[in-house]
């Protein structure tokens, strides 16, 4: 028999082994699937504020030494905020050298600027516009982003998807009760990540917009805690939980 020949006779056994066993596998219970969804509102009691601090000048050193003035500023202002040093933090720093024309450097040298970033973590939500007008005034150019979170985010995760898997059992347990059918165990369980999940946590630049930044959606709410300061709105962290489940059907 030719190499050929044999290698084909091979796929035929192997697929004809592996329809066996999906045949075998089959599950012929009478099933339904439903999604369920959930959504916690949470106050925030982390803030995280990123200031930006751009300086210039024609000798790199001078350029330097601005930036690092208004940084010392701006750590001694927030600090007089009641934030501890170790919530303070630098974590971005550059220096690039620019020309009235790019393609000509040569001549028309504007000079250096030195950007750098500073983090501000706030866990006394009544503190962030006194920060932020703070650093303003000492010398922070631009507020790159404001990210709003909750220290228990793990918790009202986990209530979230309880109340979706009970909204789930809720709407298979009606649907199934109208064909004249009940609920039984359920058979597949799987959450859905889309639409939940993590924000993106950055800014679009040096130049004035940012990416908005937050552990989940957050929604300004002008409730009864009024928490609606002069510029900032705290607003609520919204937490949101999608799953899927195939529950058996029993008649």
């Amino acid at each position: 028999m030719t190499t050929a020949a044999i290698s084909a006779v091979l796929a035929i056994v192997l697929s004809s082994s592996a329809w066996s066993q999906q045949a075998q596998v089959y599950d012929s219970r009478s099933k339904i699937t439903v999604t369920g969804e959930a959504v916690v509102n949470v106050k925030p009691d982390k803030i995280v504020i990123t200031l930006g601090i751009e300086t210039w000048d024609t000798d790199i050193t001078v350029a330097k030494q601005k930036n690092n003035d208004i940084l010392k500023k701006t750590v001694t202002a927030v600090r007089e905020c009641g934030v501890v040093e170790k919530d303070m933090q630098t974590d971005h720093l550059s220096v690039e050298p620019r020309w009235d024309d790019e393609h000509r450097k040569d001549d028309d040298f504007i000079g250096y600027f030195v950007r750098n970033t500073l983090v501000v973590t706030i866990f006394d939500t009544e503190k962030v516009e006194d920060v932020i007008t703070k650093a303003l005034v000492a010398g922070v150019n631009y507020i790159h982003g404001i990210d709003f979170q909750t220290t228990e985010f793990k918790k009202y995760r986990e209530q979230a998807r309880e109340l979706a898997l009970t909204a789930a059992k809720e709407k298979a347990t009606k649907m199934s009760a109208v064909l004249g059918w009940s609920v039984g165990a359920p058979i597949q369980i799987n959450e859905n990540n889309a639409g939940s999940g993590w924000y993106y946590s950055g800014w679009s630049g040096w130049g004035g917009r940012y990416h908005g930044m937050s552990q989940y959606n957050v929604q300004a709410d002008r409730g009864d805690s009024g928490e609606i300061t002069d510029t900032i709105a705290l607003g609520k962290l919204t937490i949101k939980a999608y799953v899927s489940v195939t529950f058996e059907l029993k008649k």
